[in-house]
């Protein structure tokens, strides 16, 4: 059974309508499929879709970010990887079901793949924590992470969660100093890093796994401190402000890319990612690729550079030299003298012309 967001309510009903035309057996028995019409629906849907899509409000982007069927970091690494080996444990204290991660071959090369899963279902949602990590999930990256860099493996990660689990256990295990060791690692280590914001990148339980070298970024993902309804809450007291919170957020991808916050925008299919999970896979692959072979060319010193120039530059601003020459007291004998250097006849006439008015005077 399809899932439908609240604005595509035309859509759910030309598409159950196109469900019965397909059925062949109805009251009257068997009957023909009229093939003309489910085509003239099908156009009506994807026109419906492609204006929709196209004009969709920040609020209905993290919508569609959090869409049931929309593809996970399970999908992704079964669709993109050969030879995932899940590893588990953080050495301290358990297994953490919110992350999946593992070695595995991309292309021929190994490559570490860390995915944060929300789950398909609600017992596996339920397994997974909803996507939220807790201390003991950052702490497995942390050590595979090591491992990989090495190894001179890259790493790809997969990030989708409202953010770090908040629970008292968690807290009680050190969440904030794990996330910001896995914030650390990230930016210290010197293979390359390659993030995929695939869905909801939310507060410090994202950017510990999205310190990477490239931010990628799908059309219809959200990547932000806070979720729209936290923020309304705390700055309106109203969740239901959610729009007017996420417009001042600038949480979408197009808003992101133009800050320089993410590397680059993952075009999605007409109606989001869950509508065609194979052309998604089949852009993330090319992309990774591309990417990855990029990286080739640099060695680990310069990879580790990149990333934290490509930190350090977010959000900085050119700052405005004004050329006014500034007189500070402890260099003021050096301004004088400077510019009596330069204007020595004019001051010696100066004067003269001054000496001479005093003995007028006189």
């Amino acid at each position: 059974m399809k899932n439908y967001l609240e604005f595509e309510r035309d859509i759910k009903e030309l598409e159950e309508e196109i469900e019965k035309l397909k059925d062949p057996f109805n009251k009257e028995g068997l009957s023909e499929v009229e093939t003309d019409k489910i085509n003239s629906i099908q156009t009506q849907i994807d026109e419906k879709l492609k204006i929709s899509y196209a004009n969709l409000n920040e609020w209905q982007i993290t919508q569609v970010a959090r869409h049931e069927e929309r593809p996970k970091a399970k999908f992704f690494i079964e669709n993109l990887f050969a030879n995932f080996i899940n590893l588990s444990g953080d050495r301290r204290f358990s297994e953490d079901e919110a992350v999946i991660a593992g070695f595995a071959q991309f292309e021929e090369r190994s490559v570490l793949v860390i995915g944060q899963e929300k789950g398909e279902d609600l017992d596996s949602r339920l397994k997974r924590n909803f996507g939220m990590m807790r201390p003991e999930g950052y702490r497995k990256c942390i050590r595979l992470m090591k491992l990989a860099d090495k190894f001179n493996i890259p790493v790809i990660t997969f990030i989708d969660t409202p953010g770090a689990y908040p629970g008292i256990g968690a807290e009680q295990r050190g969440q904030a100093e794990a996330i910001a060791s896995s914030i650390e690692c990230c930016m210290s280590l010197k293979v390359p890093i390659i993030a995929f914001i695939s869905g909801e990148g939310g507060s410090g339980g994202a950017i510990a796994l999205a310190s990477a070298n490239k931010v990628l970024m799908f059309e219809n993902a959200i990547y932000s401190v806070i979720s729209p309804e936290g923020c309304a809450s705390i700055l309106w007291r109203d969740p239901s402000k959610s729009l007017e919170a996420a417009k001042a957020m600038k949480l979408t991808a197009n808003d992101l890319s133009r800050m320089q916050i993410v590397d680059e925008v993952i075009k999605e299919p007409i109606g989001g990612a869950h509508r065609n999970k194979e052309q998604i896979i089949s852009s993330t692959r090319e992309i990774l690729k591309r990417y990855l072979q990029e990286f080739k060319k640099h060695s680990r010193e310069e990879i580790l550079e990149q990333r934290k120039e490509k930190f350090l530059n977010i959000g900085k601003q050119k700052s405005y030299v004004d050329k006014t020459y500034w007189i500070k007291k402890d260099n003021i004998l050096d301004f004088f003298n400077k510019k009596s250097f330069k204007y020595k006849k004019i001051l010696i006439i100066v004067l003269v012309l001054i000496l001479t008015g005093l003995l007028y005077l006189l």
